[in-house]
């Protein structure tokens, strides 16, 4: 059995697939190709592909409505791969179920890094999605067993609020997080707790960055929300 890890590029600009999948097939993966939404949801039920890499502007569907129609019955991971930069469709596709979303043009090692950390949630206990006791990224070391946070060794004292924010990017380490979605985790599915969200970010930043106006741990994603760095 091939121990390689298929990828589907659903693309019908055939200069971009072409090199996507020599990107691709350079870093030994299996690439899979579809330039349309119907061949693309043919091909993830007939190969079952890992990650699937999916363009928006589909010649015969919007990139969303394959996005839609794959979520209702699969949990692949789905990196969507757009010229869009709007933030309203970044928000948008997150919301539903994309895992990342990387606007053209980009560069091949930030595409192969997204992949990677795709791959890796999948994974029953990778560090990103699995709820393990330590959580360590970088200098930051998370113990949810005894609700300790440290950063170099150094513990650093949370609010109940601001350690479910820190512990929910850290268990999604990679991810793009939207607003909604923190939200609806920390709070439920009622609420608006915009400005909230704001200031507990801005107080979690205070204590874990050197400089907070320059974050090296939880980024922001302008109009989308927040990713916490992976190592």
């Amino acid at each position: 059995m091939d121990s390689k890890r298929r990828v589907l590029i659903v693309e019908d600009e055939m200069g971009i697939s072409n090199f996507i999948s020599a990107v691709l097939t350079a870093s030994d993966y299996i690439v899979i190709k579809a330039v349309s939404g119907k061949e693309a949801l043919e091909q993830t039920a007939s190969y079952s592909p890992d990650v699937i890499l999916l363009d928006l502007g589909l010649p015969d569907m919007e990139g969303l409505d394959v996005l839609q129609k794959i979520r209702a019955w699969s949990k692949v991971p789905i990196i969507i791969v757009s010229a869009r930069d709007r933030e309203r469709e970044k928000v948008m596709a997150l919301d539903l179920g994309a895992d990342d979303y990387i606007t053209k043009p980009f560069g091949t090692s930030e595409l192969l890094a997204r992949i990677r950390t795709a791959l890796r949630h999948m994974q029953p206990n990778g560090k990103g999605v699995a709820d393990d006791a330590i959580i360590q990224i970088q200098n930051l070391s998370i113990d949810d067993t005894r609700r300790l946070v440290k950063i170099a060794n150094t513990e650093i004292h949370f609010t109940p609020i601001e350690y479910k924010i820190l512990l929910l990017l850290a268990r999604h380490a990679g991810k793009v997080l939207t607003h909604d979605f923190i939200i609806r985790e920390i709070w439920g599915p009622y609420p608006s707790e915009n400005q909230a969200l704001r200031v507990n970010l801005s107080n979690i930043r205070r204590k874990i960055e050197k400089n907070p106006a320059e974050p090296v741990y939880i980024l922001t994603e302008v109009g989308v929300g927040y990713r916490m760095v992976e190592e």
